[in-house]
């Protein structure tokens, strides 16, 4: 795909790539009128505008409902949708292969106040309106800061991808009032030549150049021409806080494209027979009362009269006039029946597996993931590569800048989505665990599998896999070993008695518990 040249400043590059995202925002403001008008209005200019509201609201019902659905799968409520896995080849390469519970307890440790950092955020708010624009449009831009997540829809921003869909460059154009802007910025622009003191009393244009140099993302701010100053930013790829998302991916495509055009001919069909049968129903319903001009009644006498009065007159000179083509409408409803199934079945909003209730299991969650991806063919999985992956190294990025966590080797450490349909695959190698310890325990009995299975590690093994912290919660091998000895040095004493405080393995020089039973067990003897 041609671009043409690159302007001088950021205004001017921005310039110069709107005409190549015409299209997508005249398709994204088309869909938007048949949905949620509000969302991408006709008018971006600031002012409000009057929105025109469509006769349906299927498709709003719609937008929302695929929306939420998302939104509960990409982000779930109160539970982890990742995991820190630990990579094994590279555990065996450093001889620590050993130690992997170890490292699984720690890791877990980190994901508890990860969960917790997503948790206190307001991004899942932010994350609906993103995923809206995504729905209707195709197309949005993430910016993700100690702030809070921040929502550029398409008519702010403009974009260029390589070959394979790689991000390359990035602006967003932004209105900002000039009393935000630095002090000496201000002071800079006023020494321009061409200086507008009228123009610097309205919002100003600033625009944002992101630019991919390797494996680098570096921007600046521009306003009126300038650079401002302090707003150099540069990160690594991979946790960048610029995330741009696209909806339906098709190669070749700088932007992508929206769900809701591919259902637009239903949509518009639909809007032009509720539109018809509304205005049609409000024909039909109105009343006309028809005096004949040659009779005795008078049309004034019967309009001032009030209900029950006694006034002189013929009902010969009175008809009612009803337009009465309610029955017409029947074609037009059956059609509007069989629409609306059609829409609610795309946009997943008949009953599914998740429940009317204020908290979704997992289980709810993972299904709930696995019919996104039957029915929308694979965006489900674009959106787990492009957002969740993405953003929840930003989130990790974020908390070991600030020192809450300890950085990870990366080589060696490695976040996985385990929600949706990497959940699914979870909870079948949970299945699979319980069902090899059962196989073993049923064919060859319990002591045979207490004699070949690390049970320590099966219990660790189990817990890891539904999510569990295992600390505090599961006895260590000393734990276990400690208790047993103390047990059989108990039984000893109850069944020798005060002869079995000679025995060597109740010698206090070789066991501290056994000095401590040999203690109680002289105080007892002074006492009777």
């Amino acid at each position: 795909m041609e671009y043409s040249a690159q302007g001088t400043t950021a205004a001017g590059r921005y310039e110069s790539m709107v005409g190549l995202r015409s299209t997508f925002d005249r398709e994204a403001k088309e869909s938007s009128k048949l949905t949620i008008p509000s969302l991408i209005p006709e008018s971006t200019t600031g002012t409000r505008s009057k929105i025109k509201t469509p006769f349906q609201a299927v498709g709003a019902r719609g937008v929302n409902s695929l929306s939420n659905k998302f939104l509960m799968t990409l982000l779930p409520p109160d539970q982890a949708f990742f995991k820190l896995t630990i990579d094994s080849l590279e555990l065996i390469k450093e001889g620590q292969e050993g130690l992997q519970s170890e490292i699984d307890k720690g890791l877990r440790t980190i994901e508890n106040a990860l969960q917790n950092d997503i948790e206190i955020s307001n991004d899942r708010v932010a994350l609906f309106e993103a995923l809206k624009h995504l729905v209707v449009s195709g197309n949005v831009l993430l910016y993700l800061t100690d702030k809070g997540l921040k929502v550029y829809p398409l008519s702010k921003f403009v974009c260029r991808r390589d070959e394979v869909g790689n991000v390359l460059e990035i602006l967003t154009k932004e209105t900002i009032h000039p009393q935000a802007l630095p002090a000496d910025f201000l002071e800079q622009i006023k020494k321009k030549d061409n200086y507008d003191a009228q123009e610097m009393q309205n919002d100003l244009d600033i625009y944002t150049h992101i630019k991919r140099i390797n494996d680098e993302f570096i921007w600046y701010q521009e306003c009126k021409g300038e650079k401002i100053p302090n707003t150099d930013g540069r990160s690594q790829a991979d946790v960048s806080p610029w995330i741009l998302l696209r909806f339906i991916r098709i190669d070749g495509e700088d932007y992508g494209r929206g769900y809701v055009e591919e259902y637009r001919g239903d949509l518009i069909t639909l809007e032009a027979l509720m539109q018809a049968i509304i205005e049609g129903a409000a024909a039909s319903a109105k009343v006309l009362f028809l005096v004949n001009p040659n009779g005795v009644t008078r049309a004034a006498t019967l309009a001032k009269a009030p209900n029950g009065a006694i006034r002189e007159g013929t009902a010969a000179d009175i008809s009612v006039m009803q337009v009465g083509k309610s029955g017409d409408f029947s074609v037009a409803q059956v059609v509007i029946g069989t629409i609306t199934q059609r829409l609610e079945t795309a946009f997943l909003m008949a009953k599914s597996v998740q429940r009317d209730a204020e908290r979704v299991t997992a289980a709810e969650v993972n299904l709930m993931a696995q019919e996104l991806e039957n029915s929308l063919g694979g965006i489900y999985s674009i959106l787990t590569q492009e957002f969740q992956l993405p953003y929840l190294k930003r989130r990790m990025h974020m908390l070991v800048r600030s020192g809450k966590v300890p950085k990870l080797p990366d080589k060696l450490v490695k976040p996985k989505i385990v929600t949706g349909l990497q959940g699914l695959g979870r909870g079948n190698d949970r299945n699979k665990l319980i069902e090899f310890i059962g196989t073993v325990a049923n064919a060859l009995g319990p002591d045979v599998m207490r004699q070949y299975v690390n049970v320590d590690e099966a219990i660790k093994r189990l817990a890891t896999s539904i999510g569990i912290d295992t600390a505090n919660l599961v006895k260590t091998a000393e734990e276990i070993q400690a208790e047993q000895e103390a047990l059989q040095q108990q039984q000893l004493i109850q069944s020798l008695g005060p002869a079995a405080l000679g025995s060597p393995l109740l010698d206090p020089k070789n066991n501290a518990q056994a000095q401590q039973l040999t203690e109680e067990s002289n105080a007892n003897q002074e006492e009777q």
